[in-house]
């Protein structure tokens, strides 16, 4: 449970637009803020978009250190919930974080349209690795965002909780083993630098999910944050292109059969 108020600008988001949804996601540390732009863009093309706040983010550090992966789980449940009450078709974008918790929630056979994903966590986050096994330090310092546009500020806390490490890791872990499960279309966005998660995390996910559409998109102008960085725009257009041909391609299957 929260205690701490939402910082002022991290706060989730809905646009009501056309019967097509999109869930989208921050990631570890991030907040609404991060997918703002991305969210906007996508409304302004006519989808209905909800940018959710993950349980512990854009609060205080105290929160996210008490929660647990399964909560950021029932998250995206919940917003996929929302969204599929008020529309026809649902996707669903996630960055980092947000991108191992899209894969996971396709792989619980539920209606999906499809699934993007921005430079997804999923076998490795160099950095945290060490962690795996620690409780100590309680809490280490958060290092600047991987953003390569020097103009752009992340709402982010500036201390990171172990504890919250530990968990992310485990999330990955799990996702990673119920890959196979995901058959959705699907589209993988990735930064060719990134200083966070590999490139090769999404190369492990493309040669592991059943899709039958399944394809990749590289960013060569962004870092790890890349919803926030010079490729911005690219993805937003990559994104509304995956989406539209999707929904395209399965009203023909639907009057065909």
């Amino acid at each position: 449970m929260e205690r701490y108020d939402v910082i002022q600008g991290a706060e989730s988001f809905y646009y009501k637009g056309n019967d097509i949804g999109i869930l989208v996601s921050h990631g570890f540390m991030g907040t609404p803020q991060s997918m703002e732009y991305i969210g906007k863009e996508l409304a302004e093309k006519g989808f209905t978009v909800y940018g959710l706040r993950l349980t512990g983010h854009g609060t205080h550090y105290y929160d996210i250190e008490q929660t647990t992966y399964q909560e950021w789980k029932q998250d995206f449940l919940n917003g996929y919930q929302r969204l599929k009450q008020e529309c026809r078709h649902v996707f669903i974008l996630g960055q980092s974080m947000g991108g191992t918790l899209t894969f996971h929630t396709a792989s619980q056979g539920l209606d999906l349209d499809g699934v993007i994903a921005i430079n997804p966590a999923m076998t490795s986050i160099p950095s945290m690795e060490p962690y795996r096994s620690r409780h100590t330090p309680r809490y280490l310092k958060e290092e600047h965002p991987d953003i390569k546009d020097p103009n752009v500020h992340e709402i982010t806390y500036d201390k990171v909780p172990v504890r919250s490490m530990r968990e992310l890791l485990s999330l990955m872990d799990e996702t990673k083993e119920r890959l196979s499960y995901v058959t959705c279309p699907a589209l993988v966005l990735t930064s060719t630098v990134d200083n966070v998660v590999p490139p090769e995390n999404s190369a492990y996910i493309l040669n592991h999910i059943q899709s039958a559409e399944k394809r990749q998109h590289m960013l060569r102008n962004s870092y790890h944050v890349a919803s926030m960085d010079f490729d911005k725009d690219t993805i937003v257009a990559q994104t509304a292109q995956f989406v539209q041909a999707t929904v395209a391609k399965k009203k023909v299957h639907e009057r065909i059969f």
